[in-house]
């Protein structure tokens, strides 16, 4: 990251001190802090804003800094290409903050207690992802199902849910795993951001792998991975402190967490989708021993489409990263399918994992 700077800026220098340090190991770091403007002829590679994003004045101190031409879309991921990483330090995140803040061009939205390392690494990865991003099948399979996932989420917020729009990501996740691998569909999508959408976009990556390694009719890969792309929709009306929550979830939360399959189902239902997805999101999280939710459905009263969903579902759930964890490995995610052999399908997990290890490194 040699042409360019990063620019930091802040509106508290002392204690922005140590991020600078780190932010120099990746590449040139210009602090423009207070009033202060950046060098003559700076050219900002990347963007960290260290404000408190409710002052107008940070505000305006932040767009007057944003590169000439459009800045990234709500939701959009930082792989997408021309677009320079924007991390914002939130001080509070809040859903009116995060919106401000991806509105303003947030390409990440990070607590403002993040360390500085991992700071620097989602830039880099930000960075890598942006050129992957350009050139590749996979990213641009991202940037399709991506959009889908924006305009989905927007829509089951605010009442006025498309589904015309999924169908548009179907072909391109389906395409980008067969033609670019699932590792690389991985490696992209573990630099977004958002955990809602990282996980969605894992499950259908995952899922896609699975029924091409299956090699299921094309209208029947589109049906599933359009269910992957579709589970977690309810997440959309769940607070945002609740989703974005490090660690885990106390019972209270856990019980308002366990209310998105059926709200995703209610969502979805009023918007005329077809029967199969329908049960695919409510019942993601069915076991076959009853011990799932919200029906306690048993053994038979749970469909193909669920069983081979709930496996995707899981095993992405293991092997996504968090910035309060890394991923379990492949191997032993797949040990832990292999453990639930009362909850899940023992022939349908071995056949996952032939399929996940036709792909490991």
């Amino acid at each position: 990251m040699t042409d360019g700077a990063i620019f930091l800026l802040t509106d508290r220098p002392d204690r922005s001190s140590a991020l600078e340090t780190i932010l120099n190991t990746v590449g040139r770091c210009e602090v423009v802090a207070g009033d202060q403007k950046p060098s003559p002829g700076a050219r900002p590679v990347a963007i960290v804003s260290d404000l408190t994003l409710s002052r107008r004045e940070s505000v305006g101190r932040l767009r007057a800094l944003l590169p000439s031409g459009p800045v990234a879309r709500p939701g959009a991921i930082a792989g997408q290409a021309g677009r320079i990483p924007i991390i914002c330090l939130m001080r509070s995140t809040s859903d009116q903050d995060l919106r401000q803040a991806r509105d303003l061009g947030a390409t990440v939205c990070l607590p403002a207690y993040t360390s500085p390392h991992v700071v620097a690494q989602v830039i880099r990865d930000q960075v890598a992802a942006r050129d992957e991003t350009a050139s590749s099948v996979s990213g641009q399979g991202i940037v399709r199902a991506t959009e889908a996932l924006t305009g989905l989420f927007a829509g089951a917020r605010e009442g006025g849910l498309t589904l015309g729009v999924v169908e548009a990501g179907l072909t391109p996740i389906l395409a980008a795993v067969r033609e670019g691998g699932l590792t690389r569909w991985l490696d992209t999508v573990w630099t977004h951001d958002d955990a809602t959408y990282q996980h969605c976009l894992l499950v259908a990556g995952v899922s896609a792998q699975f029924v091409n390694f299956l090699q299921f009719r094309e209208q029947d890969r589109q049906h599933f991975v359009r269910a992957a792309l579709l589970h977690d929709l309810g997440k959309a009306r769940i607070p945002q402190a609740i989703l974005n929550k490090p660690g885990r979830l106390d019972a209270d939360e856990m019980e308002i967490m366990r209310t998105h399959p059926v709200i995703g189902y209610e969502i979805l239902r009023d918007s005329g989708c077809d029967d199969a997805t329908l049960g695919a999101v409510r019942h993601h999280h069915e076991m076959l021993d009853g011990s799932g939710y919200p029906d306690g459905l048993v053994g038979s009263a749970i469909g193909d489409t669920v069983r081979l969903l709930t496996i995707c579902d899981i095993y992405a759930a293991l092997t996504e990263r968090r910035s309060y964890k890394e991923p379990m490995p492949v191997r032993d995610a797949l040990a832990v399918l292999e453990s639930m052999d009362t909850k899940l399908e023992a022939g349908l997990v071995r056949c996952f994992g032939d399929a996940m290890m036709a792909v490991a490194p």
